[in-house]
């Protein structure tokens, strides 16, 4: 699995032509979830969004601390769930909330997202959709956090790689009716086994009906073990990319250290 992955990475860095060294990622949950998964910016200019800054490398997990079913594994992912209190004082919860049960993202061969079934590789899959209200001629910056446990830690190498596919695969996306993303690009690093932890940063631009002119979409990816956690932010009118990128860096950061805490990991 390692070794696909790496020519993954090595195949996205290529076509990402070293645009993306502080990039951002989209995702895969519910409403918002690549809906779910990567991440881009308005004009289609790379804008300044998560780096590795959130990532302390090095670490080991505690084999025992690992869930060994799908009940272990739902307590682990909503432990680690980045609500509306963790991407900032001004966001809210969404209605829904949590993605339903069971829900899966595919990325079909029209480039669109549609809803599927998870791989029996995975255990449990969440995303909470957070936002902050619009208000004061400012459209709601809506949020969605992804966390997913995984059978071993090969299989959500697997889902890495498959997310690094898709944005190589399909630079412009469909969200759903009405939402696209298009010049997605994507970059992978990989710190490598004994580290226990890769990430993913996309970038592109994002557009809706609802509104004229693009705006940002940023998703950005971890794995740490058989755990990965992602953050994605879609722009507002009104709403600056450093509000999403802030925001982003925070939760991703939170999620990563209640993972290690939960996994038993030690820096």
């Amino acid at each position: 699995m390692r070794d696909t992955y790496g020519r993954v990475l090595r195949a996205a860095a290529v076509a990402a032509g070293g645009l993306l060294l502080a990039g951002c990622s989209s995702g895969g949950g519910g409403d918002e979830a690549k809906p779910s998964r990567p991440t881009p910016s308005a004009s289609g200019t790379p804008t300044t969004s998560p780096t590795t800054s959130p990532t302390a490398r090095a670490f080991t997990l505690d084999p025992k601390k690992a869930p060994r079913d799908a009940a272990d594994a739902k307590r682990l992912a909503l432990a680690i769930l980045g609500g509306p209190d963790d991407w900032g004082p001004d966001f809210v919860e969404r209605s829904p909330y949590l993605s339903a049960p069971g829900y899966w993202p595919v990325l079909d061969t029209d480039c669109a997202w549609e809803a599927g079934t998870a791989p029996r590789s995975v255990l449990y899959t969440v995303t909470a959709y957070s936002e902050i209200p619009a208000a004061g001629g400012k459209g709601p910056l809506r949020v969605a956090a992804t966390v997913t446990v995984h059978r071993t830690d090969a299989d959500a190498d697997w889902e890495m790689a498959s997310t690094l596919e898709e944005a190589l695969r399909c630079p412009a996306q469909e969200l759903r009716q009405g939402e696209r993303i298009t010049g997605l690009k994507s970059l992978g690093v990989p710190y490598g086994a004994a580290e226990n932890l890769d990430t993913i940063m996309e970038q592109g631009s994002y557009l809706a009906d609802a509104f004229k002119g693009t705006q940002t979409y940023s998703w950005y990816q971890l794995r740490i073990g058989q755990v990965s956690v992602a953050a994605v932010v879609k722009g507002a009118p009104g709403r600056t990319p450093a509000e999403g990128t802030t925001a982003q860096i925070r939760v991703t950061g939170l999620m990563q250290a209640r993972a290690k805490t939960q996994l038993g990991a030690q820096s």
